[in-house]
């Protein structure tokens, strides 16, 4: 039986097995409301708009990371900036 986890997830059974998966408690979030909107068309389907991260320079990737709110960004290399953005 799948637990109600309230009015933030809209997708209960999504969630849980995303969890169940090994996922993030804030990666299973987006992925289950993402699949749950109507609005959107295909949530699985990459976007392509933006360059991949190994082309972007590593002020451009330390930016995104401060917007993000990635902690110790300012002692990574451009390698490990890439990894904590796709692992956020």
């Amino acid at each position: 039986m799948v637990k109600d986890h309230g009015p933030q997830i809209k997708d209960d059974a999504t969630y849980e097995a995303l969890r169940g998966k090994g996922m993030t408690k804030e990666k299973a979030v987006r992925i289950a409301n993402a699949k749950a909107d109507p609005d959107r068309e295909d949530p699985s389907r990459k976007g392509g708009r933006q360059p991949a991260y190994e082309e972007w320079t590593r002020d451009e990737l330390y930016d995104h990371a401060r917007n993000i709110g990635i902690e110790r960004r300012s002692s990574m290399s451009k390698e490990q900036l890439i990894d904590a953005l796709r692992n956020h």
